[in-house]
């Protein structure tokens, strides 16, 4: 599966918003909305991911509320697979699993649809999420997806904040791609 060259992820990189002091103060936050407001960027960063997961044999691709929607379901539009949403508690309609994670103060969980992959035996899923930081979110995705027989087969990050090793969580669970680290 291909990467990226060094001109490749300095050109993504370079439309990204760094925003100061976002959502708290000490926080540099990378805002990835100025890279989906630019439509040369945003088309080369898919048409970078169709081209490594093409012949992948996916069934699935799972997205993360809400970033890993928007990457996420178009990429499964252009692999002609079926995109499964993970969100936060009660924003799902019908009868789902949960899967509880530790925070810096306290828990968060999010949840998935039981009958997610129903549709395909032993399915292979792809899990897609802007960013992975400390790992808590990613880690609990990667555990629902396993918890229902799924095979997690990779998971990608648009961006990966190497200082605070979130990827170390999960590499456990599956081989990790990150686009770009910062």
């Amino acid at each position: 599966m291909n990467k990226l060259s060094n001109d490749e992820k300095k050109y993504l990189l370079s439309t990204i918003r760094d925003v100061q002091n976002f959502p708290k103060p000490g926080i540099l936050f990378k805002d990835i909305t100025t890279l989906l407001g630019d439509k040369d960027a945003f088309k080369f960063l898919l048409d970078h991911l169709e081209n490594r997961y093409k012949n992948a044999n996916l069934d699935y691709i799972v997205g993360i509320e809400s970033r890993g929607f928007i990457l996420g379901a178009p990429l499964a539009d252009r692999l002609n697979i079926a995109f499964v949403p993970i969100r936060k508690p009660h924003k799902l309609p019908y009868m789902t699993i949960s899967q509880k994670y530790s925070l810096e103060y306290g828990f968060d969980e999010i949840e998935m649809h039981v009958d997610a992959f129903e549709k395909v035996q032993n399915p292979n899923v792809l899990l897609v999420d802007d960013l992975i930081a400390t790992g808590g979110t990613a880690k609990a995705a990667c555990e629902l997806i396993l918890k229902v027989g799924a095979n997690l087969k990779e998971a990608c990050f648009l961006l990966n904040l190497v200082d605070l090793n979130g990827v170390k969580e999960l590499e456990k669970y599956c081989p990790i791609y990150s686009i770009l680290e910062v």
